[in-house]
């Protein structure tokens, strides 16, 4: 018989606490892989052949997208109970659902690593349906079959929850997001064998989710997290996150059009992807408005500080990565010299980062206290700890970011816009640009400190004081 927990609305929100504690152990095996890759740019035969560039790379960009998804899954399973006023639908599938998922994304993991990917292809099917060997979409065929099961059985429960229960903004932005992401993600079966036609709609599913539906499911988090930290009238919330989430749709969708610059598509796409895509800085800056405008309306003084840091600071970075460093190279004359270049990375890190890791970390440190039944707020030292890792990871991303943006500078000058007309090699480009790899790597570190900081503070969280556990009993 599982024990109450007096801090939850309903019970059934216990369900998302698995979902984020995994989220946050691929979120530890993204980075260290991402720092084996930083430093096989430095010394290229780094761990080879044990793990070459192109497996860390894979293994890396994986993580990314995996905890992600653990993460929104994680948070819809904790905010869209207490939305519609009810229990989850069906806490048992959740677990279930959580161990399939799991399971899927280690062995596939695995497989990355133990065996060469042309032979996984062959192990698991993958002339019977081919989709492998994708940027982003590596995932074996079965994986991805795995990956749309659980997406179903995932949006049934948090659907049939929504249906008979109270619908709010929050929870239809959030629930039309996911559905979204499930749906676009069925383009990842979809695999031509012309290659401007595999890139057309392989973008439908990597940008429309992070440019188009993974947008509505930060603002549904961001606003959620707001309503609870401020104490400010839901009515304004919501209006606020219509006006985000219309943007977001507007310009994201059509916004696409900045990949198809180069790859065979209508010349009619140099025009839509400009434009749209110099107005997707918008629903960010609205974003970074809509924070600061709740927090300087705020009714209450939430005692959870750490939350209330990682909400501003996941819509000021998000604004800066995925708005100003995206616009930096998304004008179709810019991005000419520009595309695929170290200011291609340079813009991915921060964006990728502010807008999502960010908000997942966000609605950890917002439900965590929760759901370990220790109230509203962990004590004060464990939040110092927290605000420690949050400033050591953003500030070393903004620095991984600077300089990957120098480097980027750098190899356009030489490699693609040369003053004498020859251009340098990549090769002899690459080397140009080692100081600026070096710097990345030592950045690196430091965010991996600020990320065990950020780890080390939830194992603080035992000392709670008499009065929070009372004003958090009292709110629940």
């Amino acid at each position: 018989m599982s024990i109450m927990n007096p801090h939850l609305k309903f019970q059934s929100q216990a369900v998302a606490k698995p979902y984020f504690v995994f989220a946050l152990v691929l979120f530890v095996g993204q980075i260290l892989f991402g720092l084996i890759m930083g430093l096989q740019y430095i010394v290229g035969d780094f761990l080879f052949p044990l793990i070459p560039f192109n497996v860390a790379r894979m293994v890396h960009t994986n993580l990314l997208i995996v905890w992600l998804l653990f993460g929104f899954m994680g948070a819809a399973y904790y905010l869209i109970p207490e939305e519609a006023d009810r229990e989850l639908h069906s806490p048992k599938l959740a677990i279930i659902l959580f161990w399939v998922f799991a399971a899927a994304g280690v062995a596939t993991i695995l497989g990355y690593l133990l065996v060469p990917y042309a032979a996984l292809a062959q192990m698991t099917g993958n002339h019977l349906l081919p989709t492998m060997g994708r940027e982003f979409l590596e995932q074996p065929t079965i994986t991805k079959i795995g990956i749309v099961v659980v997406a179903l059985g995932f949006l049934y429960n948090v659907g049939m929850t929504l249906l008979k229960g109270r619908k709010t903004v929050i929870s239809t932005v959030m629930m039309t997001g996911l559905i979204g992401l499930a749906v676009f993600f069925l383009f990842a079966f979809y695999n031509p064998e012309n290659l401007s036609r595999d890139k057309y709609y392989w973008w439908f599913v990597v940008h429309l989710w992070v440019e188009g539906v993974w947008e509505l499911i930060m603002g549904s988090m961001l606003a959620f997290v707001l309503i609870k930290v401020t104490g400010v009238d839901r009515e304004v919330i919501e209006k606020w996150l219509y006006v985000i989430v219309a943007m977001a749709l507007i310009t994201g969708i059509i916004g696409t059009g900045h990949h198809f610059f180069w790859i065979g598509a209508p010349v009619v796409w140099l025009w839509l992807g400009s434009i749209f895509s110099a107005l997707e800085p918008l629903p960010f800056f609205a974003m970074v408005l809509f924070s600061l405008n709740m927090v300087r309306r705020r009714r209450r003084d939430h005692p959870n500080k750490a939350a209330s840091l990682w909400a501003i600071g996941t819509t000021v970075t998000a604004f800066f990565g995925a708005g100003v460093w995206g616009f930096m190279h998304t004008l179709a004359p810019v991005n000419y010299y520009t595309h695929g270049s170290q200011l291609t990375a340079a813009h991915g890190h921060l964006a990728f980062y502010g807008a999502y890791a960010m908000i997942v970390m966000t609605i950890i440190s917002y439900a965590m206290p929760r759901l370990r039944g220790l109230g509203e707020a962990p004590d004060a030292r464990a939040q110092r700890i927290e605000i420690w890792g949050f400033w050591l990871m953003t500030v070393s991303m903004v620095a991984i970011t600077l300089f990957l943006t120098a480097a980027g500078v750098v190899q356009i000058w030489l490699q693609r816009i040369p003053a004498d007309g020859a251009a340098m090699s990549f090769m002899n480009t690459t080397d140009q640009l080692m100081i600026f790899f070096w710097l990345r790597l030592i950045a690196g570190v430091i965010f991996l400190v600020g990320l065990v900081c950020y780890l080390y503070s939830f194992r603080q969280r035992g000392r709670v004081t008499v009065d929070q556990t009372v004003s958090a009993t009292a709110a629940a």
